[in-house]
């Protein structure tokens, strides 16, 4: 299932945040060896997970992390504008109505569902806040995934070349994305919605625009 928790949530799930984070240690420094700081126990955690941000959590059954990423409003501190907004020549993603999401994490063992999961989530937020887009920046890899699973971003900027290729983009709220992404990813929209409502309650109220 999706779990949605803040970082002052984790703790009643421990189990599977610390698998979060030590998924995310394995891909981004051991796979994939990015230059990410990880810590003594084994956990890739970064200042950005420091600001209370949105988890989106795929739960196995046996309560083990599967896959997640981490969402943050852009009207506050976040990567795209703070360390990858050359990107975008210099302009900075700055909405109410536009959140970015980062650190798009699948276990070793993720089944294929995972990921198309993780983005489902990023249609439920749209639809259920009202945003217009979602942000992000991925590499060259991710392209391929994204297509697969249903749902593919609006190129903004591209630096690099090959396996080196890094670009920013917004996926653009779509309906029928939602769906496409809900079929291929063999889980119904009915079931998606009902995580997402019990996360945030019948006024799908969020801290974002509460702190705002």
């Amino acid at each position: 299932m999706l779990r949605y928790l803040y970082a002052d949530q984790l703790y009643r799930f421990p189990t599977l945040a610390e698998g979060m984070f030590k998924d995310r240690a394995d891909q981004f420094k051991t796979r994939l060896g990015w230059d990410v700081h990880v810590n003594e126990q084994g956990e890739e955690r970064g200042e950005y997970d420091a600001l209370n941000p949105l988890y989106v959590i795929w739960e196995e059954p046996d309560g083990s992390h599967g896959g997640s990423m981490r969402v943050l409003p852009t009207t506050g501190r976040v990567m795209i504008n703070e360390i990858f907004g050359h990107l975008n020549g210099g302009k900075p993603i700055c909405s109410p109505l536009i959140w970015e999401v980062t650190r798009f994490c699948l276990s070793s063992n993720a089944g294929p569902h995972t990921a198309g999961a993780n983005m489902l989530s990023g249609g439920e937020m749209m639809e259920g806040f009202g945003l217009t887009h979602i942000a992000g920046v991925f590499d060259a890899r991710m392209i391929r995934i994204y297509r697969l699973i249903g749902s593919s971003p609006e190129v903004l900027g591209t630096q690099g070349r090959g396996r080196d290729q890094v670009s920013i983009g917004l996926w653009p709220y779509s309906a029928d994305d939602c769906n496409r992404v809900a079929e291929r990813a063999g889980i119904p929209r009915e079931l998606s919605r009902l995580w997402f409502n019990t996360a945030f309650g019948p006024k799908k109220q969020h801290r974002f625009a509460l702190s705002a």
